[in-house]
């Protein structure tokens, strides 16, 4: 785990740091109170994923196309 707020951290890093978390919680060779913290960062590390990949969703959301479908450029969307 490490130090890195879970708000600075790019989608990669936090999927990768969820991983670990995932991983060390079903060892199941982690004491109670580690493992209640790792569940929250892992809570944390979750909502962070789920953001980041909704607004990726929004970007290429934002794409037009024209009739047979190519690409013809993109549409601002609000908030990025």
């Amino acid at each position: 785990m490490t130090d890195t707020p879970v708000s600075d951290m790019s989608f990669e890093q936090a999927m990768k740091e969820l991983e670990s978390v995932v991983d060390q919680l079903e060892r199941g060779d982690v004491a109670l109170d580690a493992s209640i913290g790792l569940y929250e960062r892992g809570a944390a590390l979750k909502k962070r994923c789920e953001e980041e990949l909704k607004r990726a969703e929004e970007k290429v959301a934002a794409i037009t196309l024209d009739g047979t479908g190519t690409p013809t450029g993109t549409t601002p969307v609000d908030g990025l």
